[in-house]
């Protein structure tokens, strides 16, 4: 008896396929821009203009896809208060654009605005159509999350991580040492989504196992996260994880804060994981006003520096990209050259200080007081809608939001972990819009 044997499927047939499933769930492209964040980009030059990364690809996918589906009516309009926020922040930049100091070099500042702040988070609210692309999205958080981990916990124990007090300790991921606040983001947004997913799963139609789960991947982020010596991003996730548990339950938020600080206590002082590195790092957070180390110190004089820049540019600020061309004239002789960074693979190299590392501050004074209001209507109406309608996954849309406004205190935009920032925005603009329906 003769056998038929099925032809193995072609490569055009499997791309048509892809691209059909995609094509039905968009929601796909924006876990692919999180994951793809993840891939290393061997960039040297953090001074060049413009960054292009798989991420930055995958996004743009993304909203190409929005675009069709809109002209052919097969997702629904945005609503008009997400219209009305998203717009607000373009015309701000067009204003700041067209009055720019150099208009050429802020158009390209004008471009990636319009795409972090506008486009990528439309076009992921609009990919969020129900909680199957809440959780795809939430779970390539804590996949890349879990990746970046490991890669730095290894680093850390092997000691092939970046340069901290002149040991090669710190944890930096896939990222490297020019990229260093990277991998403490990734890792913290994991941590969060993890946790909040954890908690949607309470109460009795929740699956215990995967709730056990969860839980226990925060616990491990929580490692691969001390050990990348990051305060900015410490900070920031304890604030957003204790909005997230004063949201879900304020009584387990007790009982979190004290298992936190027992498993700390055990960890460091235990078993001496980082404990010497991060006892010091932690003790100097309360020294920041007293005695600030050098990069607090330099922190401090980009943000008077943007202050002046804003001074001589009150309305409309100086234009996109302008604070970079405007620093020296503005910023006090004290300020360093820039930071140090060294590792195995780019040596030790000085990386600029182009940005006054605070988000308020950099829109200030580059889009002015049109600028901080339009933002000001964006980032508020997200965060008052969030905390209003989070309910089961709306949770981790609510402690990542958090997250990253409590860091753009000290930091801003800029880096390969950029893009994460926009499909925030649209997981918040969809758990704002839809008020607890994905409860």
């Amino acid at each position: 008896m003769a056998l038929t044997l099925a032809a193995p499927p072609r490569p055009a047939g499997l791309l048509r396929r892809a691209g059909g499933v995609v094509h039905q769930r968009p929601s796909l492209l924006a876990a692919a821009t999180v994951l793809l964040v993840c891939v290393p980009t061997g960039e040297k030059d953090v001074a060049a203009a413009v960054h292009v990364t798989a991420a930055d690809l995958a996004s743009l996918a993304l909203v190409a896809l929005t675009a069709v589906h809109l002209l052919r009516g097969r997702t629904p309009a945005i609503g008009r208060a997400d219209a009305v926020r998203f717009g607000a922040v373009v015309l701000a930049a067009a204003v700041a654009t067209v009055g720019s100091t150099d208009p050429a070099t802020s158009l390209t500042g004008f471009v990636r605005l319009t795409q972090v702040f506008v486009l990528v988070p439309a076009a992921v609210l609009c990919a969020l159509r129900d909680r199957t692309d809440q959780r795809l999205v939430l779970g390539s958080f804590v996949i890349a999350a879990l990746i970046q981990g490991a890669v730095g916990a290894h680093q850390f124990l092997t000691g092939t991580g970046a340069s901290y007090t002149g040991r090669p300790i710190r944890a930096v991921g896939t990222f490297g040492a020019l990229d260093i606040m990277a991998m403490s983001t990734v890792v913290s947004y994991g941590l969060l989504a993890a946790l909040a997913l954890g908690l949607a799963e309470r109460g009795p139609d929740g699956n215990a196992r995967l709730r056990r789960a969860l839980f226990a991947t925060a616990a491990f982020l929580a490692f691969p996260l001390a050990v990348s010596f990051s305060r900015g991003s410490w900070i920031a996730t304890a604030a957003a994880a204790t909005v997230l548990l004063l949201r879900a339950d304020a009584r387990l938020a007790v009982r979190g804060a004290v298992l936190g600080t027992a498993a700390a206590v055990v960890l460091v002082g235990g078993f001496g994981l980082g404990g010497s590195g991060v006892t010091a790092r932690l003790t100097s957070i309360g020294s920041v006003s007293e005695a600030p180390d050098q990069s607090v110190s330099d922190r401090y004089d980009l943000w008077s520096t943007a202050g002046r820049i804003w001074q001589d540019h009150p309305v409309s600020g100086a234009g996109p990209k302008a604070f970079q061309q405007l620093r020296d004239s503005h910023a006090p002789l004290r300020l360093s050259s820039g930071s140090d960074a060294a590792d195995a693979t780019i040596g030790f190299q000085r990386e600029p200080l182009l940005s006054p590392h605070n988000m308020y501050f950099l829109v200030l004074s580059e889009q002015g007081l049109i600028g901080i209001a339009a933002y000001g209507v964006l980032f508020l109406g997200l965060l008052l809608g969030c905390l209003r309608g989070a309910r089961g996954p709306g949770l981790a849309a609510l402690a990542l939001l958090t997250w990253v406004l409590v860091d753009f205190l000290y930091a801003d935009i800029g880096g390969t972990t950029t893009v994460l920032t926009s499909v925030i925005l649209g997981l918040a603009a969809h758990t704002a819009q839809h008020r607890g329906a994905s409860a």
